[in-house]
Parts: structure tokens; C-alpha cells; sequence
């Protein structure tokens, strides 16, 4: 036969105290903000779909697009560089635009244009 104090400790045991619940709920929001963090960090946007961003906001009909996938800022957040391009006499640009596009949102970060060559 089981003791009564015994049954006492191990039926105390069992249950979760109030330390526990607020570990699991912790880590429960550790967990989420990690996730969210590395959601941020994926590409979702895809090439195609950053090079017609891209031309929508130049003022002219690029013959050259060169397209690299680069990670700028402290979070490393990943950008698509899209270079467009006008070539010119000697290896030269007419005109040139670099525009970045997030990876992830598929949003313009920047738009860098020069001006047109005489």
C-alpha cells in the first residue's frame, strides 16, 4: 500500500505550476519571434517578377539587364540588384539604372539613375 504522503508528492508531480506554464509560454514567443525573423530573410520574389518592377520605374527602353541576388543591412535581408541598361559608343552607357528590389516583399528600395549621355 502507498503511503499517504507519497501519493501527496507524486500527485503534486503531475501537475504544472505556475514557473512551468510561464517557461512553455515563453518559449512558445521565443519560437514565434524566430520564426517571423527568418521568414523576413527568404526569397519569395523571384527574377522575373523583380526585373518588370525594375523597368516599370526607369524612363527608358533598357537593351541590357544584368540581375544578382544580394543581402544588405545588419539582418542580411536579401535584395535583387537590377542593373538596366542603354550601351553607348566604346564600351560606354547611354543610360544606366540600378534599381533594388526586396527579395521578400517585392517592393523598390532604391532607384539610382544617371542622366542621359549627349
Amino acid at each position: 500500500m502507498i503511503e499517504a504522503p507519497a501519493l501527496e508528492r507524486a500527485r503534486r508531480r503531475g501537475r504544472l505550476d505556475r514557473r512551468a506554464v510561464v517557461l512553455l509560454v515563453g518559449l512558445f514567443v521565443l519560437t514565434l519571434g524566430v520564426s517571423r525573423s527568418c521568414q523576413q530573410s527568404q526569397v519569395r520574389v523571384g527574377k522575373e517578377r523583380a526585373i518588370a518592377s525594375a523597368r516599370a520605374r526607369v524612363a527608358f527602353a533598357p537593351r541590357q539587364t544584368q540581375v544578382r541576388l544580394v543581402r544588405q543591412g545588419l539582418n542580411a535581408r536579401p535584395y535583387w540588384a537590377v542593373s538596366l541598361s542603354v550601351p553607348g559608343p566604346n564600351g560606354s552607357f547611354r543610360r544606366l539604372a540600378t534599381v533594388r528590389v526586396d527579395a521578400n516583399t517585392g517592393k523598390v528600395a532604391a532607384v539610382n539613375q544617371s542622366p542621359p549621355a549627349r
